[in-house]
């Protein structure tokens, strides 16, 4: 069966980045189609840890108050010797730039049963599980993807017979680490070196008890090394490394699983909900994006669990990819906007994978000796912190020396709470998602000229005003700063005002709001966009 119809955009995987892209873009409109080989949900838990970015996207699905039912905000997280000396300690509780904690921690059925409950009731999205890609070839003015049916008999997918074939002006690949997609287009891996086995534990505290762990902790132990979370409200997660010494199916075994335990849990005080041995690996694809076809999510990256960022990574690629699409199907902009995802998301993904590593070389010591030299640099103070977490370094960013730029482009803009004459709420829902430009105490559109308004109107821009000082609060057009955390983002990197996209990320800054124009003019020049061809606002 061949479906005449060409959809917006195709997207084969349907797990969290899947059913990320697929609400993005059926929120704005787009007719799409989500295909997935499994008939349904995975109903075990995998990851667990989101951080305080991918929280700002859920509440721009609309679910950001589903999300907070179904998790808890981190704690610190802490690195101990084999004598429990604390070596490494991160707060992830701390205030961040979004607005709220670093990081939270949920079980991720949990999360995809609210993922899926909102792209099944947008009617622009059709959601259909049960099918497998066998077959991608990229046309002139489309892409053609052919799938087959399955059902499951016990453990076995077994195909019905059933064919169908689709059209799609684009197709991504969020189909994980053995992508279909990826392997159709030729894309490599590169192997960063990164290579270990862990068996992971999930299970559930019975009523009333109370184990003594750390919240979220790594016992950097070379007996055994050993990883402690929340898995989400009421859940608990263990993983220990393997040791050279032993087999997989050894350490599977469910009395090996409950000795492992032992020291903390047994069975008569929790439920195992599921254990697994993982390998954790280090890869990341060559490319992303290759014609008509995008890679997202674990078909391009694979990481170390080290900094819980493997989930939050590919929804950053679903949010990137997302207002990309959205020019180039309004027909604003040509499909060469697509050629930045690639240079924009890779290098961020490969700084977070080399932290991951780096962070896992210090947990994955199983020798005495290279243990107790660790402990000590550590002990004593002679290890430098971590870097601060990666942004943007190419792509879509303002890197002219003429603006005040270098400061601000490719980082993650600032998020607060505000008031629109007393009526408050979070920035990012008191302004619609899109292109904004954000000015320190005055309104962004009393500085540009007819050019510059004709650059903010190509983009379906809008402008904003921010302030600490309630008498220049102007309705809906200049807001009240509650917290005060704009003027210090603004004031510690020496601007006026930022332009920023609609994932959020800073396209540059000006020292002078004279100089809004031509930064708009750049942006509008970088996305090939005529700055003739206003968009409509919504």
């Amino acid at each position: 069966m061949t479906d005449q119809t060409i959809l917006d955009v195709a997207i084969v995987g349907y797990g969290p980045v899947g059913q990320s892209l697929s609400i993005l873009l059926g929120e704005r409109g787009y007719n799409v189609a989500v295909f997935d080989r499994w008939p349904s949900l995975y109903p075990l838990p995998r990851a667990v840890f989101h951080d305080h970015e991918i929280r700002r996207v859920f509440h721009a699905m609309d679910i950001g108050a589903d999300v907070e039912r179904i998790s808890q905000p981190s704690s610190k997280y802490q690195w101990f010797n084999a004598d429990w000396k604390t070596l490494v300690e991160i707060d992830w509780s701390a205030e961040s730039i979004s607005d709220g904690p670093v990081g939270y921690l949920f079980n991720q059925p949990s999360l995809e049963a609210l993922l899926d409950r909102k792209a099944k009731s947008l009617p622009n999205v059709s959601v259909q599980q049960g099918w497998e890609a066998t077959g991608l070839r990229q046309l002139p003015d489309c892409c053609e993807l052919t799938l087959r049916r399955g059902v499951m008999n016990g453990a076995s997918w077994d195909p019905t017979g059933e064919t169908q074939t689709v059209r799609a002006r684009y197709v991504v690949g969020a189909d994980g680490a053995n992508s279909f997609v990826r392997k159709s287009q030729n894309i490599e891996f590169d192997d960063l070196g990164f290579q270990e086995d862990w068996l992971v534990i999930d299970l559930k505290p019975n009523d009333g008890v109370k184990l003594d762990v750390p919240d979220i902790g790594q016992w950097c132990n070379p007996a055994r090394p050993t990883t402690m979370v929340p898995g989400g409200p009421g859940l608990r997660r263990w993983e220990f490394m393997r040791l050279p010494h032993e087999s997989i199916e050894d350490l599977q075994k469910p009395e090996k699983v409950w000795e492992l335990l032992s020291p903390w849990v047994t069975p008569e005080s929790a439920t195992l909900v599921r254990h697994a041995v993982y390998k954790f690996r280090s890869l990341i694809a060559r490319n992303w994006h290759s014609g008509r076809v995008v890679l997202a999510g674990d078909a391009a990256h694979q990481m170390p669990p080290f900094m819980g960022q493997g989930m939050c990574s590919g929804i950053r690629d679903a949010w990137n990819l997302a207002w990309r699409f959205d020019l180039i199907l309004k027909g604003v902009s040509s499909d060469r906007v697509l050629d930045d995802y690639t240079p924009e998301r890779r290098p961020q993904v490969r700084a977070v994978i080399d932290a991951s590593i780096a962070m896992g070389q210090v947990v994955c010591i199983s020798d005495k000796e290279e243990a107790a030299r660790r402990d000590e640099a550590y002990l004593a103070g002679n290890v430098p912190p971590l870097p601060p977490f990666p942004g943007l370094t190419d792509g879509l960013i303002c890197k002219d020396p003429a603006f005040a730029s270098e400061s601000v482009a490719g980082l993650l803009s600032v998020h607060g709470q505000v008031t629109n004459l007393g009526e408050a709420s979070r920035y990012d829902d008191a302004v619609p998602n899109g292109f904004h430009i954000i000015a320190l105490d005055a309104h962004p559109n009393r500085h540009l000229d007819a050019q510059g308004k004709a650059a903010l109107a190509a983009i379906g821009g809008r402008s904003t005003g921010i302030t600490t000082d309630a008498d220049k609060a102007v309705k809906d057009r200049v807001l009240l700063d509650v917290s005060g955390k704009y003027k210090q983002f603004f004031d510690e990197h020496g601007v006026k005002a930022i332009v920023v996209r609609p994932d959020y990320y800073i396209f540059g800054g000006v020292q002078t709001l004279e100089e809004l124009p031509a930064l708009l003019s750049d942006l509008v020049s970088r996305l090939s966009i005529d700055e003739n061809a206003a968009v409509v606002l919504p």
